[in-house]
């Protein structure tokens, strides 16, 4: 239960879950106000059909009575006309019908200063058995109006009209099935708008995810509306930008290491020509030391900009392969256990960076063992050494550009400090992370994390 709420508090904290309760409350809302209107309208066009019937009735009676007065009146008192009968004395109408009022005033002349209103059935009939009928005992008992009204003659007229009675229609604005109805159904709708909102922004958001682990990641298509093109246009072009600012910034390197050669080649050949054989062994380790810093840094500028194409491989081929080849060479390289299957790489990027892991674990812990293991859609390669270790709080420094550790660590005092950063560089290529950590007893365990 506490993980259900966790997860929907997640998701009503996203952009789709506003737009999904936005949708939801608001086309709910307009929906219970449209059946309101609907309804007021229904109870509006009722209202209008029972004054139409009085309306009707009223002015053919007055017709009548227009012609033959005497007559009429006798029939109505003999219930010969149905519907229609004498008005009963001294009924006072207390709730007059202004609309039905305006109405007969149209129909019956502007002197005939109507009155009508609704009123119980027992003022029209108080003797309830003369309005019944066999089988109708119990049926719902018929509406009664009564009419006051002057003729052309300046007659005072009146007259109970009745009529069956029509059962008002029940109201459906509250009713829980239709609330179910139309909760659930925009419910339904809100979800999906909220997720064909949101899509383009995942893409954007995966987008954005794979620059930040690999200069190099694929394009977003720029597919949906215009402003969504416009965005990923705008992206895919930021993408390209930083692309080239990096390769120029390769490129500008790579031609500073080249015009160092020369000189630094010249430097060697004037330092073998010092005479003190002590002094001279140390400049030319010097010397060897800025070639080394020269090269380094440039293999760390081309590792951040690799244009390598994507390839599935076999990964413990590739681990075997790598380790017979370190053996090749005299190295104490040993592949401990593998993990099956293929995985999509790039494949160069990924052997310098295990090769980065194998040297530095060789040169500073003594020896390197490659295993693999895949575990929850991830594939992680281990390169475990058997040196002393590294403090806690500083193996996170160790992947900063030209951090060295103590003597025996990795990134030794001897070192240059910038292979782990140049093999974490290489991994981000291919999207994939690196890291340290001590083993239970000795040694720095190097794990690259990727997708399996």
């Amino acid at each position: 239960m506490i993980a259900l709420l966790g997860r929907a508090r997640a998701f009503f904290g996203t952009m789709a879950g506003q737009i999904f309760v936005t949708l939801t409350l608001g086309m709910s809302v307009a929906a219970i106000v449209a059946l309101l209107v609907a309804e007021q309208t229904r109870q509006h066009d009722f209202a209008r059909v029972r004054r139409q019937r009085v309306l009707a009735s009223a002015t053919d009676i007055a017709a009548r009575m227009l012609r033959d007065p005497v007559r009429v009146e006798r029939m109505m008192a003999d219930h010969n006309i149905i519907g229609a009968y004498p008005a009963p004395e001294g009924v006072s109408l207390s709730e007059p019908d202004v609309d039905l009022e305006q109405a007969l005033r149209e129909r019956l002349g502007p002197q005939s200063q109507p009155e009508a209103a609704q009123v119980p059935m027992g003022l029209c009939f108080p003797d309830r058995r003369k309005e019944l009928a066999a089988g109708l005992v119990d049926a719902p008992r018929p509406d009664c109006w009564v009419v006051r009204y002057v003729d052309r003659r300046g007659e005072h007229r009146a007259m109970a009209l009745t009529f069956p009675r029509i059962a008002k229609p029940p109201s459906t604005v509250f009713n829980p099935l239709y609330l179910i109805v139309i909760i659930a159904a925009s419910a339904g709708l809100a979800i999906l708008v909220a997720r064909s909102v949101a899509r383009p922004l995942r893409r954007l958001e995966r987008a954005a995810e794979a620059f930040s682990l690999s200069l190099d990641p694929e394009e977003i298509p720029e597919k949906g509306p215009e402003e969504v093109r416009a965005a990923l246009s705008t992206f895919n072009l930021m993408q390209r930008r930083a692309r080239a600012g990096f390769a120029e910034r390769t490129q500008l390197l790579a031609a500073i290491s080249h015009d160092l050669q020369t000189p630094l080649t010249r430097l060697r050949l004037r330092l073998e020509l010092v005479d003190n054989a002590e002094l001279r062994e140390r400049l030319l380790a010097d010397h060897q030391a800025m070639l080394t810093l020269v090269r380094e840094g440039l293999d760390l500028a081309s590792s951040t900009e690799s244009r390598e194409d994507w390839s599935v491989i076999d990964i413990d081929s590739l681990l075997v392969s790598m380790a017979e080849d370190a053996q090749d060479l005299d190295q104490p390289v040993r592949f401990a256990s593998g993990c099956g299957g293929t995985v999509r790489v790039k494949p160069n990027a990924l052997m310098r960076c295990i090769g980065n892991l194998v040297d530095n674990a060789v040169k500073y812990g003594g020896s390197a063992e490659i295993s693999c293991t895949r575990t929850a859609g991830r594939l992680m390669i281990h390169v475990r050494d058997e040196g002393p270790g590294v403090p806690p709080d500083q193996i996170e420094q160790m992947f900063e550009p030209f951090t060295r550790g103590a003597e025996g660590q990795p990134g030794g005092r001897h070192g240059t400090g910038i292979g782990l950063t140049i093999a974490r560089a290489l991994a981000m290529s291919f999207e994939a992370s690196v890291r340290l950590r001590n083993g239970e007893e000795r040694g720095v365990i190097a794990t690259i994390d990727m997708k399996a």
